[in-house]
């Protein structure tokens, strides 16, 4: 049985707003699925759903091919959590914290605490207080506490909001890691394209709490195009250059001075040499691949 969560025509309405509109998404065991969209796409809410948080409008929710509405708990027992910010009693320590979700969740021996803060990277912390937490230690903490059970299937909201460089790579790390050797399958909501493309096999992209496209990272690649990316000092004059001197149709200006010439990749000097005689000053030519933005921008027709 490899699958994790699928929803059928998912949909959340509140008084004057749809949330969710007939939402399809799948996830298979060994996923890291990253569920990409801005703030305010849907993510949070549908994440809520999956957790029983709210109730759908309309659909149904599928966990280890059962119906969520059967309302086994057994199921969401083998799933952990962490959505939105993490919260916790500041004036306890880490392991005092953990040792409140044990109880509450049933969980069989202390032993587990120290080895999910291990797990984590924080167990030098244990004994202290939370409020003498970073945000990046939090960030893991709160992972700990959703992992404390054993779950196989983890959902974390926006992980590295709020992180710095070295706290996002090292989330991120921490992701990759605990699927490889623990087999987790994950969902991972997030607006950070650049973190998703780090760690995700899998995407789905939500606009205006619709899924736009559900893609494999592998056909992602083999989509984005490659081009020469070109900078100059006159965008009408280098259009007129590419056309009529070059025969280049295959284009597009992506901000001012900039474009994207998606043919003829072979022939960069012989451009760079046509718009130089033309009186052009080029700043840069090179060529790129577009990136999961790129892709995102596009197909949410966003700028």
């Amino acid at each position: 049985m490899d699958d994790i969560l699928t929803t059928y025509n998912l949909t959340k309405e509140f008084k004057h707003f749809c949330a969710i509109k007939n939402l399809n998404i799948h996830i298979k065991k060994g996923d890291i699925y990253g569920f990409l969209g801005q703030n305010g796409a849907g993510k949070t809410t549908t994440i809520r759903m999956v957790m029983e948080l709210i109730k759908p409008t309309s659909g149904e929710i599928e966990l280890f091919s059962e119906k969520t509405s059967n309302k086994n708990r057994k199921v969401l027992e083998r799933i952990g959590s962490m959505i939105e910010y993490p919260g916790f009693y500041p004036n306890l320590t880490a392991g005092e914290n953990l040792e409140i979700h044990r109880r509450m969740m049933g969980v069989q021996g202390k032993n587990c605490i120290d080895e999910t803060l291990k797990v984590v990277g924080i167990s030098d912390v244990k004994n202290k207080k939370v409020k003498e937490f970073s945000l990046g230690m939090k960030q893991r903490l709160g992972i700990a506490r959703s992992l404390l059970h054993h779950p196989e299937f983890l959902i974390l909201d926006e992980p590295t909001n709020g992180l710095d460089p070295i706290g996002i790579k090292e989330i991120r790390e921490l992701i990759i890691d605990l699927c490889k050797k623990q087999g987790i399958t994950f969902l991972i909501s997030s607006h950070i394209l650049s973190e998703v493309q780090q760690m995700a096999n899998k995407i789905g992209i939500i606009h205006k709490g619709e899924i736009l496209e559900e893609i494999s990272y592998d056909e992602l690649q083999r989509r984005n195009r490659h081009y020469i990316n070109i900078k100059v000092d006159n965008d009408k004059k280098a259009s007129f250059v590419l056309e009529e001197k070059l025969g280049i149709k295959d284009y597009v200006i992506w901000g001012k001075n900039n474009f994207r010439v998606y043919e003829k990749l072979q022939e960069i000097s012989n451009i760079n040499k046509a718009l130089v005689s033309n009186d052009l000053l080029v700043d840069e030519i090179c060529l790129k691949v577009d990136s999961l933005e790129d892709y995102f921008i596009k197909l949410t027709g966003g700028n």
